[in-house]
């Protein structure tokens, strides 16, 4: 018998859910039940497309004992099974680098013991450290024949050991036999948690979590037999089927209610939450498929990783193939959990087949543009409640259309604004979608969330282009004093805080027929109604200021201007039309591809501020402090950083 050290994310998960996590261990069978039709899924794939195991027996089931004398749960199947190598990569390390990100998650919720996450993160099988003072693992992988014993007690270590085909375990869950293969998790209840060794405990669980499981779950338990006087008089093994086993996604939407799709999200998402919204389609014509998709309530932990996980399963004639093809959906739908089950891709279909598949891109593209459809109408149905209405005034139906509806742009509204970049073809259709904060009251959801047809209906008569401003933090930009001539004007102006923001609308451009237009881009103030000749009269009166402020900062800026949008502010800054913003710059450095020059800002100066007025009389030496502190001024409050601050606080202290 060979003893291995758990890798140490192991350790740190082992060490969380021994001692912090509590609120609901009924969660680990469920886990472990997910598990065994996890392996019972996989053979059944390669049955059918691996001539290794098309000779293999595959009799699909989960079977249930338990021993309520000496605490004993345990869990078989007759799936895929593992050999030694696979005991080690499964049961000792953590493949995904998302496992740091669930431990935090896991310490920071440890408080409340939210033993709903453990599953989301794909380390389901040591949630039953909950329950167990030890576990042990009878396992032979199929076409092996070597069978293979697992051991912990969820400490540091584990240990491996080739099973005797003559011992008592091989014996009691068929491993004497040559062709039996599978696993049996055999769980050794603590003492809070000996009631799970019940029958009653048992199908009560199955039947909340596990009933959608696609193949027949049995329970084994010895009933006794009683006389008319209620004596006990002998008793028999029974064993029993307790959930339906049926793929649920197949049976007709009239059948089924909302809480029987809530279940089956749970086992196949392994979220203990209710999920925001489902679609279910059956498409029946040329191709025939059946989609069922669900939107979570929360963001997957693993949205902004490179390497997250699909959420999405794919079936052929209800035999799973994989579910780790991230091109069953675009990128930016990877919050989406479901199934797609196909009635006419071939079974034995690759990962390379299915990259270029037509049938698989008409599911596809159908399903982008379902759901699609159905979030355009979520924020629709959301919109017009929250016009016609004021909050207090919503019925609870009207209230859980709206909270619906803004928990879906707080958690994927992000995503949603990368498919304007990446999905031109449904571009139109998600620019109906996104939303964005805006300048006006009149936005609607939390937040002051507004969409470019709603900010289109509020356009004034003589505007003709959709402003907006781009930056690092919501509160810098509405105050920032490139809003203030916008503002007196009457035009409103979305506010946008995301950091793809700067990536995605300058490559969107216009809007049905209004052309996007961002007020920190030099050319953005043409609308403001400043009169021609006046400006001019301005300008030529500024030239003096204007080369005296441009000697003093020299290479600091492109240029410097007379500003047409400020009122109240000294100074502001903006970028030429072809140069990258700011926050874009500070990207690309950020991923290593800009080439290290800065980009250099174009300065906007208001004449007709004090500050500004004092330049035309002061010395070189004043004329330069205060040309200094106007640019770091406007580069701190647009949230730029300032190059060289100690030079900034010597140029202040000397005006000081």
């Amino acid at each position: 018998m060979a003893t291995y050290q758990f890798q140490t994310e192991v350790n740190q998960l082992l060490k969380l859910i021994i001692h912090s996590m509590y609120s609901n261990k009924d969660i680990f069978l469920r886990e472990i039940v997910s598990n065994a039709s996890d392996a019972l899924d996989k053979l059944k794939y390669l049955t059918v497309s691996d001539d290794k195991y098309k000779s293999v027996k595959f009799d699909p089931k989960i079977n249930i004992t338990f021993n309520e004398e000496k605490k004993i749960l345990t869990v078989q199947d007759s799936g895929i099974g593992m050999d030694e190598k696979d005991l080690n990569d499964n049961l000792g390390t953590i493949a995904r680098s998302g496992t740091k990100a669930f431990i935090e998650k896991l310490n920071n919720e440890k408080a409340s013991g939210d033993s709903n996450l453990i599953g989301q993160f794909g380390v389901g099988f040591y949630s039953a450290f909950m329950a167990a003072e030890k576990i042990d693992v009878y396992t032979r992988k199929a076409a092996d024949s070597k069978a293979y014993h697992w051991s912990s007690n969820g400490t540091n270590s584990y240990e491996i050991s080739e099973l005797d085909v003559n011992s008592e375990e091989a014996k009691l869950y068929g491993f004497n036999n040559p062709e039996t293969h599978g696993s049996a998790i055999e769980i050794h209840l603590n003492d809070d948690s000996k009631d799970y060794a019940s029958r009653w405990k048992i199908d009560e669980l199955i039947k909340k979590y596990s009933d959608h499981i696609a193949f027949p779950i049995f329970l084994h338990y010895t009933q006794n037999k009683y006389d008319d006087k209620g004596n006990v008089t002998g008793s028999e093994e029974k064993d029993e089927q307790v959930n339906s086993a049926s793929a649920l996604w197949k049976k007709p939407k009239s059948s089924l209610k909302k809480e029987d799709y809530n279940n089956f999200y749970s086992t196949l998402s392994h979220d203990g939450t209710s999920p925001l919204h489902y679609v279910h389609t059956h498409a029946e014509g040329t191709q025939e498929y059946t989609t069922l998709f669900y939107i979570p309530s929360t963001a997957p932990f693993d949205m902004y990783q490179a390497d997250y996980k699909s959420g999405v399963k794919l079936y052929v004639k209800r035999v799973f193939i994989t579910d780790d093809d991230r091109e069953l959906l675009p990128s930016y739908l990877r919050f989406v959990r479901g199934i797609i089950d196909s009635e006419d891709l071939p079974l034995n279909v690759s990962r390379e087949i299915l990259q270029q598949n037509r049938i698989l891109d008409t599911i596809k593209s159908a399903s982008v543009k379902k759901l699609l459809g159905e979030f355009r109408k979520m924020g629709d149905a959301a919109d017009t409640i929250t016009k016609a209405k004021e909050a207090k005034d919503f019925t609870d139906e009207e209230k859980e259309v709206v909270e619906k509806w803004n928990k879906f742009v707080k958690a994927f509204n992000r995503p949603m604004k990368e498919g304007l970049y990446s999905d031109y073809a449904n571009r139109d259709e998600i620019m109906e979608i996104v939303r964005f904060k805006s300048t006006d009251p009149k936005g609607t959801g939390d937040n002051n969330w507004t969409s470019f047809a709603d900010y289109v209906q509020r356009m004034k008569v003589d505007q003709k282009a959709i402003y907006y401003i781009t930056g690092s933090e919501e509160k810098n930009l509405r105050e920032s004093p490139l809003l203030e001539a916008y503002k007196k004007k009457g035009f409103e102006v979305l506010i946008m805080a995301d950091d793809i923001d700067d990536i995605v609308i300058p490559g969107v451009g216009k809007y049905k027929d209004f052309e996007l237009k961002a007020v920190n881009r030099a050319g953005s103030d043409e609308e403001l109604g400043i009169d021609k000749d006046v400006a001019k009269k301005k300008e030529e009166e500024f030239k003096p200021v204007q080369e005296r402020i441009k000697k003093a900062l020299a290479d600091r800026v492109k240029d410097v201007v007379l500003s047409k949008r400020l009122s109240d502010s000294p100074s502001c800054i903006v970028v030429d039309e072809n140069d990258p913003s700011i926050q874009m710059e500070r990207m690309m450095r950020a991923m290593g591809q800009g080439n290290g020059n800065l980009v250099k800002p174009i300065l906007e100066i208001n004449g007709d501020h004090p500050i500004v007025k004092k330049i035309e009389s002061a010395s070189d030496e004043t004329v330069a402090n205060i040309s200094e502190v106007l640019l770091d001024q406007a580069l701190l409050v647009s949230g730029a950083d300032i190059p060289d601050p100690n030079a900034f606080v010597k140029a202040m202290n000397a005006l000081i």
